[in-house]
Formats: structure tokens, C-alpha cells, sequence
């Protein structure tokens, strides 16, 4: 069976990920900071798909445990055929001078070093599987709107980080996808809200928003094809939103 290894798996688009890949035979390494929700997850898909699943309870964001927890993979675990980048987060949405730098360092040790750290120990796995890399990254990495400075910087760097991976890894065989979705409605807003669930609501109200299934079944789409077949780049945006920072809203929804 092919393995995965995802990160950021036990809600949103890592959750939505990690049940699409165990529909389709994939093993699973399941990457989070909650150790109670990975146990659940893991016996779930078990359960449900028969697949083998193994926990990766690492804060991405510390390059030594990421480090440790690769090398010690088992001959049974360290043959990666697929790596979904999907650890990220925003926090905060405000202007430059009102920023907390608490916020812009979650994000960029997140966003951007949590993403290198998986990326740079797991590449020579996939090396040896001619495998595949697929980067979350966001319409916010295409596009800049109002108060999200920081979180757009970090998704566009995730943007050339990406481009720089198709670029270094193709002689190897080793495919590279991005995925920039728009407005998906999974905890995100919760988050960059710091937990404030009424106003993070409040961003979904008035116009039908992405879902996590969406996202999952365009990473399926872009692993699935033939090996001589690369997606570069995805844009996944609702219909009523036609740039970021922009939606079209039906005050009666």
C-alpha cells in the first residue's frame, strides 16, 4: 500500500484529506498537535477503511522533533509515496502597526518554517518513491487584501516555496502540487479569531462557502493522475467570491 504522510490531519482539509487517501488504499501518518484527536482519528480510519495508520504527535514547528520523529521511521513506515503540507494557520486580522507579533510568529513558524522542516527531512523518502509533495497554500498567496498582511506574506512565500520544489525536484521524479483554495469554512476563521465562534460565523454568513471535502477531492484529483502527469497549481474559490478579501454576500441566506 502507498503511505501519506499529513500534517495539520484532525480537522478541515488534513481530516478531509486523510479520509479521501484511506478510501483509496492509502496507509496514513497522521501528523498533529493533539494527541487525543490523533488516537481518535486513527482508530476511526483503522476501522472504517482497513488501512494501517501511525501517529506523528510533533510540533512541526521544531525542526529537532521533525527531525528525530523521520529518522526513527520504521523500514515498514519510511517508503512516502505522498507529503501534504497542510499545517498552517492565521492570526489576527489587522493592520500592520495594530499587528501582534505573538500572531505574525505563529504564522510564519507555522506557515513557513513548520512547511520546511516536514518538506526538508522527508525529500529524500520520496526521492527513493519518486513520489509526490503537495503544498496548502492559499488564494491569500496569490492576492493581498486588507489586514492580512502577514498571513498573506507567509502563503506567498509558500507559493515560491513551491515553485522552487517543482523546480529542484522534477530530475528526481518527484511531483509538486499547490492547492490555493478560498474561503473554506473549517476552524481557520475560529483560529485567526482566537476562538471568538460568533464572529468567526459571521465571515460564512450570506453566500455558500468551500468545504474541506472540496479541497480533499482536488488533492485526489492532482495524486490520482498518471505519473507522467503534474498539476503545478490549483485556484479552488467559491462561486461568489471573486478575489480575496472579496465575496458577493445574498443578505437572505
Amino acid at each position: 500500500m502507498p503511505i501519506a504522510l499529513i500534517t495539520g490531519t484532525t480537522a478541515g482539509i488534513g481530516a478531509a484529506s486523510a479520509k479521501i487517501l484511506a478510501e483509496n488504499g492509502y496507509d496514513l501518518i497522521l501528523n498533529g498537535r493533539r494527541n487525543d484527536r490523533l488516537e481518535e482519528q486513527s482508530r476511526q480510519l483503522t476501522n472504517q477503511y482497513g488501512i494501517q495508520t501511525k501517529i506523528m504527535h510533533v510540533d512541526i514547528r521544531d525542526h529537532e522533533e521533525v527531525e528525530k520523529y523521520i529518522a526513527n521511521l520504521s523500514s515498514e513506515w519510511n517508503s512516502i509515496d505522498l507529503l501534504i503540507n497542510n499545517a498552517g494557520l492565521a492570526a489576527g486580522l489587522s493592520s500592520i502597526e495594530s499587528g501582534s507579533i505573538d500572531h505574525w510568529n505563529r504564522m510564519i513558524d507555522t506557515n513557513i518554517k513548520g512547511l520546511l522542516h516536514v518538506t526538508k527531512y522527508v525529500t529524500p523518502l520520496l526521492k527513493n518513491t519518486k513520489g509526490h509533495i503537495v503544498n496548502i497554500g492559499s488564494i491569500a498567496g496569490k492576492e493581498v487584501y486588507p489586514n492580512g498582511n502577514v498571513y498573506c506574506g507567509t502563503k506567498h512565500m509558500v507559493d515560491a516555496l513551491n515553485k522552487a520544489m517543482r523546480r529542484e525536484l522534477a530530475e528526481f521524479g518527484v511531483r509538486v502540487t499547490s492547492i490555493n483554495p478560498g474561503a473554506v469554512e473549517t476552524e481557520f476563521s475560529v483560529v485567526r479569531l482566537d476562538g471568538n465562534f460568533e464572529k468567526a460565523k459571521k465571515v460564512y454568513n450570506g453566500f455558500e462557502n468551500l468545504v474541506a471535502q472540496d479541497i480533499a477531492d482536488a488533492i485526489w484529483f492532482a495524486v490520482s493522475r498518471p505519473k507522467h502527469v503534474n498539476i503545478n497549481e490549483l485556484i479552488i474559490m467559491p462561486s461568489a467570491q471573486p478575489a480575496a478579501g472579496e465575496v458577493i454576500r445574498n443578505k437572505g441566506l
